[in-house]
């Protein structure tokens, strides 16, 4: 049965271009980006790792790491880091998991068997600091990911974490936001004193809160 949100992500011990990873030891109390791609010096592989290499700072200004795995060795992971500076422009700066046994591949269902039963399909797994899941994303292996959504759920996922608001389709960070409609009118008085506006009963617009 697949991982469903709210459930805690499995832990486990593998070798990884940064050393030994004890998943949940690592994690500590961060949030995780957790993602697999289908093999080594494959092309969108290939962008989507220096990619998020490019990025790692605004994962990590969120508090969140990022951690890279596929079925692929130890030492292909190393061969390949050297192509993805030399084609992205950047070095590989997070772990990268060798998972040749499929540990991790199959305690969080990254192989599909009528995709591919040998390789891992392109999932992503937001994992909060209390090691749960919020946010799973599987891709075809012609399709490369898109790192501003997996920021712009990280984001909308601690802003709701922490404020009693919802994230309207297309939200980007410091856009408008919708008041959860379990807070009844004379609650949101008190999180919202300068008020919103109401389109509907259930559907009531408040500039986003502070972080």
């Amino acid at each position: 049965m697949a991982l469903q949100l709210g459930e805690t992500a499995p832990n486990f011990t593998i070798e990884s271009t940064q050393g030994t990873v004890n998943f949940h030891q690592w994690l500590d109390d961060s949030w995780a980006v957790l993602f697999s791609h289908p093999a080594d010096f494959t092309p969108v592989c290939t962008t989507e790792l220096g990619a998020f290499a490019k990025r790692k700072l605004e994962f990590n200004q969120r508090g969140a790491k990022l951690v890279g795995v596929s079925v692929d060795p130890l030492s292909s992971h190393h061969d390949w880091a050297r192509d993805i500076e030399q084609t992205q422009g950047a070095a590989l700066n997070y772990p990268l998991l060798a998972d040749e046994d499929q540990v991790v591949a199959k305690l969080y269902g990254m192989i599909h068997p009528k995709a591919d039963p040998k390789l891992t399909v392109r999932t992503v797994f937001i994992i909060d600091s209390d090691k749960k899941i919020r946010l799973t994303l599987t891709y075809p292996p012609s399709t490369g990911r898109n790192v501003d959504e997996i920021l712009r759920v990280l984001d909308s996922l601690q802003l709701t974490d922490k404020h009693k608001v919802a994230t309207p389709v297309d939200w980007q960070n410091g856009d408008d936001v919708i008041i959860s409609p379990s807070l009844s009118n004379d609650d949101a008085r008190q999180h919202f004193p300068e008020g919103w506006n109401t389109k509907t009963p259930y559907l009531r617009v408040v500039r986003q809160p502070e972080q």
